[in-house]
């Protein structure tokens, strides 16, 4: 597979260097979007699935530990330790469970920049974190806090209820 990594670096313009550089040096990259007026702010990874053979991985919100999360969740990942998907896991957070859920790409364009150009295009896998409320509850739970519905987007293909495992 074909990535940024193999490009020389005077091909690669003062944004992407140092981007590419990261990647060389630690595995993968984190990239912070902040919250503005088209919805919440969030995290993805760039260079996992190069790296360790598991899918990037994007989280909404929760902008102060999401680094720190994304930084477990590479080491896992290098380890071998893979997420499991539509299952409510503990793997994610030390302190609350957490769902994972394969990121449709259709959706890649809106969210995901970065990790398109790094692998020229959108053949890699990504998976959404999704986290409850402070109650516990998920957004497609009865009972959660409707003051969370616009922290985190649904971005699979069929809905996070659809996409649970059985």
């Amino acid at each position: 597979m074909l990535t940024a990594l193999d490009a020389p670096t005077e091909a690669l313009d003062k944004f992407e260097q140092p981007f590419v550089a990261k990647i060389r040096e630690h595995g993968w990259f984190d990239t912070a979007v902040s919250e503005d007026a088209e919805g919440p702010g969030f995290s993805y990874s760039t260079g996992i699935w190069v790296t360790a053979g598991q899918p990037e991985i994007i989280m909404f919100g929760l902008q102060k530990i999401a680094h720190d999360v994304l930084w477990s969740l590479f080491r896992d990942a290098v380890a071998g330790v893979a997420l499991p998907l539509g299952q409510r896991t503990d793997q994610v957070f030390g302190n609350t469970a957490a769902y994972v859920f394969p990121v449709t790409k259709r959706l890649y364009p809106h969210h995901l920049g970065w990790s398109r150009w790094f692998y020229a295009g959108d053949d890699f896998p990504c998976v959404q974190i999704v986290w409850p409320d402070p109650g516990g509850a998920f957004p497609w739970e009865t009972g959660f806090n409707p003051a969370f519905l616009n922290s985190q987007i649904d971005l699979t293909d069929r809905g996070w209820l659809a996409s649970l495992a059985n």
